[in-house]
């Protein structure tokens, strides 16, 4: 009895230090991954350390990101000292370490508890290629999972007991989620739907808890909604409607899921049945529990979230563009869905009356969940190789590539004095010009956007720091702003890019 209460807690504690451990790992050769959404979290943390304020790095109001991330990242580096990129790889390791730990924690409290099966759920989430990527970078995804997983654990508490201070708990966990990223409507909506679900609670009082459920949680949103309309004139930044259908999306959805189980995308084919039936599967797992009344398990708060989390990201995508759903949107949903898939087998193997087909079936999903991370193990160590051991780095600024470029290498060392502070700077990738030169610029018009095309033609004078690379075909490039105006070559890096001027008074001269 003593022993088993250890094993119970150290094998989630060694599981939750292997996790930190990987992490490290990733991260050793090039340090923490940056994208561009790392800088615009890493200038406003920065902004909110030296002046006070959340900005970016083009002097303007951070609306496109809710706020708390960054003012956690600012709140670890006013009490280190340390800035986040430096910090970032440590931090994130952490992160994974307290995520591991706490589905340790979770699952221990399964019914029936299985050690194995924990224990193949602990590696299985070590080695998860989606977990670790996302870890592997400065994204609010790191710490909107753990919020996740938090939310499980005190809404399961108020399911149990039915109080108000427990629904309060929870709320304010749900809150804080939705001002570190905007998906996190979608853990309010989890809350709400069981909450209209529940059959404890006579009418009257359901109604009070919804209303006070929902006024908590959406407070820290709207206050960051109306500060961000306040200060921008609009509430989550520019947002350009969709160009993928719902069913391609359903399809992409289904790549992700492919990817996680191994597949390759000779088997993409599956993608739109695979992804019917996973939602499929919520929908049927979530109805039985409510006509058995099993609301309360950890099971059924895993699916409801996985369903309603899913089912926003291909519905939001649909409508509003942003990335095309990958690893990265769906990684939330890895730990609650692989849970509601492999939790029925425990239900399964309870049902069972024999002993020898029971060992025999116990046996079969050993080998089954053994050979799923196997195949994660495989993925990763492709990845290690590529990353690591052939010294490349994480994608993305921090990389080989950017390590090697004389383009990068001139932004950094170069003599800003050359530019005129009074002379706004264009790019094609502003976040570049920051973290490579600590310059502030701001991007050149989407295509989209005809106006603010037609506003960019009339400007007189600007520096323009364009990257090949980076280039993005949102925007407009610089074959279309060469037909419109002679720019001055400054300095030309060849495939990498150069550095123009555009003054309509030498021209004229």
């Amino acid at each position: 009895m003593q022993l088993s209460r250890y094993l119970k807690n150290y094998d989630t504690f060694i599981a939750a230090v292997l996790g930190f451990v990987a992490i490290q790992m990733f991260c050793s050769y090039s340090g923490i991954g940056i994208s561009p959404d790392s800088i615009m979290y890493t200038s406003a943390a920065r902004s909110l350390n030296t002046n006070g304020t959340l900005q970016t790095f083009n002097h303007i109001p951070i609306v496109d990101f809710p706020v708390f991330y960054p003012i956690f990242l600012g709140s670890i580096m006013f009490i280190t000292r340390i800035d986040p990129v430096v910090f970032g790889a440590v931090f994130n390791g952490l992160m994974f370490a307290t995520l591991i730990y706490t589905a340790g924690w979770i699952m221990q409290r399964f019914v029936p508890a299985n050690c194995v099966y924990k224990w193949l759920m602990l590696v299985a989430i070590i080695l998860s290629p989606a977990l670790l990527q996302v870890y592997s970078y400065l994204w609010s995804e790191t710490l909107f999972i753990v919020e996740t997983l938090f939310f499980l654990v005190a809404f399961r508490q108020y399911l149990l007991k039915h109080t108000v201070k427990a629904l309060i708990v929870a709320a304010l966990i749900a809150a804080i989620s939705c001002v570190t990223r905007y998906a996190a409507v979608t853990i309010v909506g989890t809350g709400g739907l069981l909450l209209l679900l529940d059959r404890v609670l006579p009418l009257k009082k359901k109604i009070i808890h919804i209303i006070i459920y929902g006024c908590v949680c959406i407070s820290l949103l709207v206050s960051n909604l109306v500060f961000n309309a306040f200060m921008s004139g609009t509430t989550t930044g520019p947002r350009e409607p969709s160009i993928t259908s719902f069913g391609k999306n359903l399809y992409y959805f289904g790549n992700v899921v492919c990817d996680w189980m191994g597949l390759t995308p000779n088997q993409y084919w599956l993608s739109v049945p695979l992804a019917i039936l996973i939602f499929g599967g919520f929908i049927a797992a979530l109805a039985y529990n409510y006509y058995r009344r099993h609301l309360d398990s950890f099971e059924n708060l895993a699916i409801t979230f996985a369903l309603v989390y899913g089912l926003f990201i291909v519905v939001s995508s649909t409508f509003s563009r942003y990335e095309r759903i990958n690893h990265r949107l769906l990684a939330p949903i890895y730990i609650p869905a692989l849970w509601g898939y492999t939790s029925w087998g425990l239900l399964l193997l309870k049902k069972i009356v024999n002993d020898n087909t029971r060992k025999i079936v116990g046996a079969i999903m050993i080998v089954l969940m053994l050979g799923f991370v196997t195949k994660e193990f495989f993925i990763d160590k492709n990845r290690y190789d590529d990353q690591v051991r052939d010294e490349y780095g994480n994608p993305g600024y921090t990389d080989e590539s950017w390590m090697d470029s004389p383009f990068a290498a001139y932004l950094k060392t170069m003599d800003k004095s050359q530019f005129d502070p009074k002379v706004t700077i264009y790019t094609d990738a502003h976040e570049a010009v920051y973290f490579f030169s600590g310059m502030s610029s701001y991007l050149v018009p989407h295509r989209f956007f005809k106006k603010d095309i037609a506003k960019f033609y009339t400007f007189k004078h600007y520096y323009l720091i364009w990257f090949k690379s980076l280039e993005n075909p949102e925007l407009i490039n610089i074959k279309d702003i060469q037909k419109v105006k002679q720019l001055r070559l400054i300095k030309d890096f060849g495939d990498e890019g150069a550095i123009y001027e555009y003054d309509e008074s030498q021209n004229r001269n």
